[in-house]
C-alpha cells in the first residue's frame, strides 16, 4: 500500500514537472530587438509584414525577445539601414539594397526590369534563390530574408514608349532602374521614398518608379496622375540582424528567430504586401487619375529597351566572380517553378 502511494507521488510529480518551463526557456534573459526600417508606421507594409512578424517573435519566445519598432528613418536615413544592423545601431533592419548602386551585384538580379509578375511568388524564388550567395555578399551581417514588390512608372504627363524617357527626370527605385532610365536617355533622380514626393512636387523629378498604393501612402498621387498600366520593375528588400546580438541569444532565442527567417515568411510578406499594394491600381484608375495601357507591341517595345540592363547585370556579376548568365537562369528557374516569371 505504501508502495502504491509512493509511486502515485511520483507520477504526480512528474505530471507536475511535465508542465513546468523547460529549462532553456526558464533561463531565457530577456533581450530587446529594436526593429528599423523607414516606411511610416501606417505603410501596409508596417501593418501587413513588420507587425505581424514582431508580434510572433514576442509569443514564440514567451516574451525573451521584446521587439521595438522604429518606423520613419527613426534610427536613420534609408540607405544607410544596412550598416545600422551591421554596426548595432539596431538589432533588425529592413533594407532595399539598390539604394546603394554595386554595392549587392548578385542581389541587383532581383531589380531587373520585366522579370517578374507576382510579388508573393517572386518573393519565394528571389529567397530561396539568395539565401547560398547571401552568405559571401552580405556576411557582415545575419541575413534573415528577402522580399519584392512590383511596380510602375508614375508621372505628370502619359508616358506609353521608351522614347519618351529621354530628357526626362525619373526617380529611380534602385540602380538597376537608374542604369535603365539612363540607357534611355533620361536623367536619374536619386532620393528615398520618404523624400519623393518633395522631388515632384518642386520638379526636380518628372516621374517617379513606385507600387500602386504607396503612391497613396506617401502622398505621391498629389502630384503624379498618370500610371503606366504594367509592370516595370522589383524593388527587392532584406530583412538582416546585427551579427553579435545573433550570437547572444540563448539556443531557445535562436530557434525563434531561425524560425521567422525563412522562406515561409518572405512568400508571406511578398503575398501580403504585394497583394495590397496591387490593391492600390483602382483608386488610381479614377478621375483625376488616368491608367495609361501599355499594348502587347508598346510592352515588347519596353523590353528590348531593357536589354543592355542584363547584359551590364551579367557583366557586374562576371566582375563580381559569379557566372552571371548561369546565376540569372538559377533565378529565372525559380520564378517559373512559382508562376512569377513575367
Amino acid at each position: 500500500m505504501r508502495l502504491l502511494r509512493y509511486l502515485a507521488a511520483v507520477g504526480a510529480c512528474g505530471g507536475l514537472l511535465a508542465l513546468a518551463p523547460s529549462p532553456a526557456t526558464a533561463q531565457d534573459k530577456q533581450t530587446e530587438l529594436k526593429f528599423a526600417f523607414w516606411v511610416p508606421a501606417n505603410h501596409p507594409l508596417a501593418k501587413l509584414g513588420n507587425e505581424p512578424w514582431a508580434k510572433s517573435v514576442e509569443a514564440a519566445s514567451k516574451g525573451s525577445i521584446k521587439v521595438s519598432l522604429f518606423p520613419a528613418q527613426q534610427l536613420g536615413k534609408a540607405p544607410d539601414h544596412y550598416d545600422m544592423a551591421r554596426d548595432g545601431i539596431a538589432e533588425l533592419t529592413w533594407v532595399n539594397p539598390g539604394y546603394q548602386a554595386g554595392r549587392f551585384p548578385v542581389f541587383a538580379a532581383g531589380e531587373l526590369p520585366f522579370l517578374m509578375k507576382d510579388p508573393g511568388g517572386g518573393s519565394a524564388a528571389l529567397d530561396a534563390w539568395y539565401r547560398k550567395y547571401a552568405a559571401k555578399e552580405m556576411n557582415d551581417v545575419h541575413f534573415c530574408f528577402a522580399h519584392l514588390h512590383i511596380g510602375t512608372l508614375h508621372s505628370k504627363a502619359p508616358i506609353t514608349d521608351p522614347g519618351q524617357i529621354k530628357g526626362m527626370k525619373i526617380r529611380p527605385a534602385n540602380g538597376t532602374v537608374a542604369q535603365f532610365v539612363s540607357a534611355l536617355g533620361g536623367t536619374s533622380v536619386q532620393t528615398s521614398a520618404p523624400e519623393a514626393r518633395d522631388a515632384l512636387e518642386k520638379g526636380t523629378a518628372d516621374a517617379i518608379t513606385f507600387p500602386w498604393k504607396s503612391i497613396i501612402t506617401f502622398g505621391i498621387d498629389k502630384v503624379a496622375r498618370y500610371h503606366a498600366d504594367m509592370r516595370l520593375y522589383q524593388a527587392t528588400f532584406v530583412w538582416v540582424l546585427n551579427k553579435t546580438w545573433y550570437a547572444s541569444l540563448s539556443p531557445n532565442q535562436k530557434a525563434v528567430i531561425d524560425d521567422h527567417c525563412t522562406n515561409a515568411w518572405s512568400n508571406r510578406v511578398g503575398v501580403d504586401w504585394g497583394n495590397d499594394e496591387d490593391g492600390g491600381r483602382v483608386p488610381l484608375s479614377k478621375d483625376p487619375h488616368k491608367l495609361v495601357p501599355i499594348s502587347a507591341d508598346q510592352l515588347a517595345t519596353w523590353k528590348k529597351a531593357a536589354e543592355p540592363v542584363y547584359q551590364q547585370w551579367v557583366a557586374a556579376a562576371d566582375k563580381a566572380g559569379y557566372d552571371g548568365k548561369a546565376v540569372l537562369e538559377e533565378l529565372r528557374a525559380e520564378l517559373k517553378k512559382r508562376n512569377a516569371l513575367q
